[in-house]
């Protein structure tokens, strides 16, 4: 029985639709907040959680945007989770404060610059999720990326009876 790890964050965007983007003390790239779910508790509320542990604020979470199997040979396997956090009103904004310990900073990047910014799988796990956001979709990806239809796979055809 497969028992990935999985983590949660979301997607918060300024009036400009520029996404947040943090910038971890542990990893030379930005990431968006979020974080790994805890036992007993559901991708969502970790999502929520993380945001508040590290930013400070309790913005409404919203739907499910995307799902990554992103597999990783020195973590091991990750389902990642990413939530629609929504335009952060004014008042969400003056009111971040940073988890000192884990974050150096913050700041909302338009997503063209997305790929300078942060990792390849990153960048596509981002970008999908804006895409989904904008159809009303969920999006599936492994690695970062739309999966090849199952039936690609040989091993995964139903065996014929």
């Amino acid at each position: 029985m497969a028992h990935p790890r999985m983590a949660a964050g979301a997607l918060l965007f300024d009036e400009a639709d520029r996404v947040l983007l943090v910038e971890p003390s542990y990893k030379d790239y930005r990431d968006i907040p979020g974080g790994y779910v805890e036992r007993g508790e559901s991708p969502l509320q970790a999502c929520a959680r993380e945001i508040h542990e590290e930013l400070g604020i309790r913005p409404p979470i919203g739907r499910l945007l995307v799902v990554d199997w992103a597999p990783s040979p020195g973590e091991g396997d990750k389902v990642l989770y990413l939530f629609d956090g929504g335009r952060l009103s004014t008042d969400h904004r003056r009111k971040i404060a940073l988890q000192a310990d884990e974050l150096r900073g913050y700041e909302f990047h338009p997503a063209e610059r997305l790929p300078e910014l942060t990792i390849p799988r990153l960048v596509r796990r981002i970008t999908a999720g804006i895409q989904a956001r904008a159809d009303g979709l969920t999006a599936y990806l492994e690695h970062g990326e739309p999966p090849q239809a199952a039936d690609s796979f040989p091993d995964m055809r139903p065996t014929p009876r």
